[in-house]
């Protein structure tokens, strides 16, 4: 990073009992030095936002007064707010709602937590599933796919703000401004299923991909309340903090740092306790830096602002197992793909100890990875599309490198 300026980030202090005025006067002082962010989304003619804010209404929990899971309305308020100010671009949100699959009592527009907020700004929320999608490279070839099927809107922009809740995760340790971007991807029958990319091994990958394409302009983090434990169901607590920054890996590496935790820290150390650490990954692809001693950042708070620690759902020498042999399926499907392709062209499978065990021309699993596990709980399933093309470009070579560092 020395050829390069370094990244901003604030952490300014703001009480969750706050109104919305000092909510936005606190998101103003934060964004107040990200001079290089504001100069280009006043540039911008187009700005496309993602807000962690598609959920089922019904299942959207509150602590002391504020959204707990989900970006909370005065902090959504607050950006918009900024963003009218600010620039003379378009605002358009962006959003895939997968909790409405196989619902009728539940609409696209009735998940979105924020509509009342975005229409009070005149802001349009498009369904990123059914919107049109492209094929977009990664810049530099991808750590985990060489493409992936994208809503236009997401990339074709000028600029994209992420804006997201402070919480855990149960799967990637913390879901910030970068876990944020996995909401763009289409879902079957538009895209691939939520499982192909919420995947052992592939996800955190996945995650500096998007980041990539994506190269958010603006990271906007929620933690007036916040949630530990996972993404969803987690407990609340209080965190009166709001975070801006000009870069997302960074803006996330001092969230992580005032969660408690070394964001150059990996697997399976706390809160990475099942995948391994997408800002540690990013980092050393070069997109962006998670060591603290790089970014120009400073904090009104104290790390930590709360307790944040994942909740364990499977034995460490389970997840071991598990990630271990996702990686010997994967590579046994690469050595072996000339034969899948003459067997499963245009198909997708699932392959577990060297054996397909199920197969099927559309991309939804029928159950869950763990009952189709069958009675081999410790052999992961790989899930592949068999193309004989192999558009996608998956890179085999992370499953040989995650092998060997588990000591093959």
């Amino acid at each position: 990073m020395t050829d390069l300026p370094r990244p901003i980030v604030r952490a300014v202090h703001c009480e969750h009992t706050a109104s919305d005025e000092a909510v936005y006067q606190a998101l103003v002082r934060a964004n107040e030095p990200l001079s290089a962010a504001w100069k280009r989304l006043a540039n911008a003619r187009r700005i496309t936002i993602k807000m962690n804010q598609a959920w089922d209404p019904a299942r959207r929990p509150l602590y002391l007064g504020r959204y707990q899971e989900l970006v909370d309305p005065a902090v959504a308020r607050a950006v918009l707010r900024l963003l009218r100010e600010r620039t003379t671009a378009e605002l358009r949100c962006v959003e895939i709602a997968t909790m409405i699959r196989g619902r009728d009592d539940l609409s696209f527009d009735q998940a979105q937590n924020l509509r009342d907020v975005f229409a009070e700004f005149g802001v349009v929320i498009e369904n990123g599933n059914t919107a049109p999608h492209g094929l977009y490279p990664v810049p530099g070839g991808g750590s985990m796919f060489r493409q992936y099927q994208l809503p236009s809107i997401a990339v074709e922009t000028d600029a994209f703000v992420t804006v997201q809740k402070i919480k855990n995760h149960k799967f990637m340790g913390v879901t910030l401004g970068l876990k944020n971007l996995f909401g763009l991807p289409p879902y079957d029958p538009y895209g691939r299923p939520r499982q192909y990319f919420h995947h052992l091994v592939r996800l955190p990958h996945v995650l500096v991909d998007l980041g990539r394409i994506i190269d958010p302009a603006l990271t906007i983090l929620d933690g007036l309340t916040c949630q530990s434990g996972g993404e969803w169901g987690g407990d609340g607590l209080v965190g009166d903090t709001l975070l801006a920054g000009d870069q997302v890996i960074a803006t996330d590496a001092v969230a992580t740092h005032l969660m408690g935790h070394d964001p150059l820290g990996d697997w399976p150390n706390q809160p990475f306790v099942r995948d391994r650490n997408a800002l540690l990954l990013a980092h050393q692809s070069g997109f962006g830096t998670a060591c603290l001693n790089e970014i120009d950042w400073t904090s009104e708070v104290q790390a930590p602002i709360g307790q944040f620690l994942t909740t364990v759902t499977d034995p460490p020498e389970r997840v071991l197992a598990w990630r271990r042999s996702t990686c010997e399926q994967a590579l046994y499907y690469r050595d072996h793909i000339e034969s899948f392709v003459e067997r499963y062209a245009g198909q997708w499978v699932l392959i577990q100890n060297n054996q397909v065990v199920w197969q099927s021309s559309e991309p939804a699993l029928p159950a869950s990875r763990r009952i189709l596990a069958g009675g081999d709980e410790d052999a992961a399933l790989f899930f592949k599309y068999v193309d004989p093309e192999e558009a996608e470009g998956e890179h085999w070579e992370v499953y040989e490198r995650e092998l060997e560092a588990m000591g093959r």
